[in-house]
Order: C-alpha cells, then structure tokens, then sequence
C-alpha cells in the first residue's frame, strides 16, 4: 500500500527522501490559500521564490509580483498574500511572481519531489482525490513559520491524512499525530486556529477575513501544480 508522511517545518525536510514522491506544499496562513485561489480565479500561472529581488526581476518579463514578508505586504509590489487579492480581475489569464516568507521555501526545498502540488482547505477534497489516483507514496510539506510548527499546517495535514485513510498508511508517527489533532479540534476548527500564534499575528494587521476564508473547506475544485517552475492547473 501506498505511505503517507508528513513533515512538520522545513526545518525537519532533510529527513525526508523525497525521490519519487508527491510532495504537498501547505501554508494555509496564507500563500498555498493564495495560490489555489488564483488558480481557481483564472490566473494563468504563479511562479514562486524564495528570494525577494528574483521576484522582482520577474516584473521585468510581464509578470506581476506578489508577497509579503511577516504577513506584510511587501512594499511597491501588485499583490500582498491575500487571497482576496487573487480574485481580482485584473489578475485574470496573468502570470504572478510571488514570494512569501514560508510557503516559497518550502516549495524551493521540495525540488527533489517526482512532483509538486499545492494543499489548503480551501481545495482538501480535491487534493485527496488527486493523491487517491497516483501511484507514488505521498508526503505533506507544512511550512510552518520562520523553519517552527504551528498549527494551521498540522492540522491540515491531519485533515488530509484522515480522506487518505484506506489508501495510504502512515510512513511514521506524524501523520498519526496530526490526524489526532485534526479529530480533537475538528469540531472547533476556526476557533482553534484562530487562537493560533500566527493567526494573532495576523490579526494584529487587521485580516480578519483572509483567516476566515482560509478556513473554508471545498471552496474550489482545483489541483495546482507545479510544472517547469510554476504553478498551474493540473491537467
């Protein structure tokens, strides 16, 4: 049968033999939210970086640059790390640039991956069915904040390996830990979550309804994928 594994913080990623697999990048608060969203928008497609100025250089060739660096938006570019901001309508059939200051490292340290996609709750549903069809073991990247875990990540990765039941066993003992946590607090989830640490910080910049859209599961019915670079719609 096919495994399951999850890593809690890139910090962690270099245990992880990642040849072979699928490789679900999560950063629920919010730029893996941010980038399903565009795709579910009509953005044609988003290349991320880890590096601020190679971002920007992408200004260059058409693209227009998205991110934020400690939830702030970053000075003089198109898009912060909203997802609202993915929806507008000057984005569509587009090309973003973004970087951000957690998911665009976690996708850089994810290249070794058979492939890359991209997890929230806001797509859960379709992730599961999406992994359900390929034959490769399968690992949930949490991208945690600045290299620590926190919560959102984990318990989406909890949430994710509870669809997996049946068609997947767990590779160690972390999918087994986030999918308890995900069934303790699966009844309180946006309560939980907005207690988190990173959703204060969040909400110390007024963004009160970027969490709470985050939170939603199955908005969208979207796999994206990343494919020469850049994230697209997977086909």
């Amino acid at each position: 049968m096919k495994k399951i594994d999850v890593c809690l913080s890139p910090e962690l990623i270099h245990l992880f033999d990642l040849k072979g697999k699928v490789v679900v990048i999560v950063d629920i608060l919010r730029a893996t939210s941010c980038m399903t969203t565009g795709i579910a928008h009509g953005v044609k497609a988003i290349r991320p970086f880890a590096d601020r100025d190679a971002c920007i250089k992408m200004r260059e060739q058409g693209y227009f640059i998205a991110g934020e660096r400690n939830g702030i938006k970053v000075e003089g570019f198109d898009l912060g790390n909203s997802p609202f901001d993915y929806m507008a309508e000057n984005v569509k059939n587009q090309k973003v640039a973004v970087t951000t200051t957690n998911g665009t490292v976690a996708i850089e340290k994810s290249a070794e991956a058979a492939e890359i996609i991209i997890g929230s709750f806001l797509n859960i549903s379709a992730v599961a069915d999406y992994l359900k069809k390929q034959d490769k073991d399968a690992l949930i990247f949490c991208a945690g904040w600045k290299g620590k875990v926190n919560m959102e990540d984990s318990l989406f990765a909890g949430a994710l390996v509870k669809r997996l039941k049946g068609e997947f066993v767990n590779e160690c003992d972390a999918p087994l830990f986030a999918h308890t946590a995900f069934e303790y607090s699966e009844a309180q989830l946006l309560d939980v979550i907005k207690g988190s640490s990173h959703a204060k910080r969040l909400n110390n910049l007024n963004i009160h309804e970027d969490i709470e859209f985050c939170m939603k599961m199955d908005e969208y019915d979207v796999v994206p994928v990343i494919r020469d670079g850049e994230i697209c719609l997977s086909a």
